[in-house]
């Protein structure tokens, strides 16, 4: 019998905190087990496996950056856009690496259609309708983007950038800023 307050998101929430301590890689049923002090069976009328435990996490994590990606982006565009929704992927990694690192597991095709995934896309492409990209431009632009981003936020939390100068954050915003040139001088087929 599942332990009174076990519920799918509290254990979802866990997972997540999970993640964020040891690692996305970590976290399996039993782990979670182990931290609400239960038995692994009790977890199975919550959650079906670790990966399924994984997936809710994965969207748990799109879900909380779609939310902040929409407040920062209200009222802005162009560059500012740009920079405020780069931020917010780079601040979250920071704080939820375990999270963020979900937010890269591959769904299969009905989870990713359902997930926050889809806003993540929308405001990426709404940010480059402020570069005036038409198609198919416009889709190279975001993987550009979302490869620049994760790029960047990965080798600098592996501390890539650690040992150098200039310091991170001068290169974050030269990054942003040679970016920004870029959509606006988009090169011609």
């Amino acid at each position: 019998m599942a332990r009174v307050g076990l519920t799918t998101e509290r254990l979802t929430r866990a997972g997540a905190e999970l993640a964020d301590e040891v690692g996305f890689d970590q976290v399996t049923v039993s782990a979670l087990a182990r931290r609400f002090d239960v038995k692994v069976a009790s977890l199975y009328s919550h959650v079906k496996n670790s990966q399924d435990l994984k997936t809710r996490i994965a969207l748990l994590a799109l879900e909380e950056l779609a939310d902040r990606a929409a407040d920062a982006l209200a009222g802005r565009a162009g560059k500012d856009a740009l920079t405020a929704f780069a931020n917010v992927y780079r601040d979250y990694a920071r704080e939820h690496p375990g999270r963020y690192t979900a937010a890269r597991l591959r769904l299969d095709p009905e989870a990713a259609a359902a997930s926050a995934g889809v806003r993540h896309s929308q405001m990426t492409r709404a940010i480059l309708r402020g570069y005036d990209l038409d198609e198919p431009d416009q889709t190279h632009a975001v993987r550009l983007l979302g490869s620049v981003f994760h790029g960047y936020v990965s080798l600098e939390m592996a501390g890539g950038f650690s040992h150098s100068a200039p310091d991170s954050q001068e290169s974050w915003s030269r990054t942003l800023d040679a970016l920004d040139a870029l959509l606006r001088n988009w090169p011609a087929p």
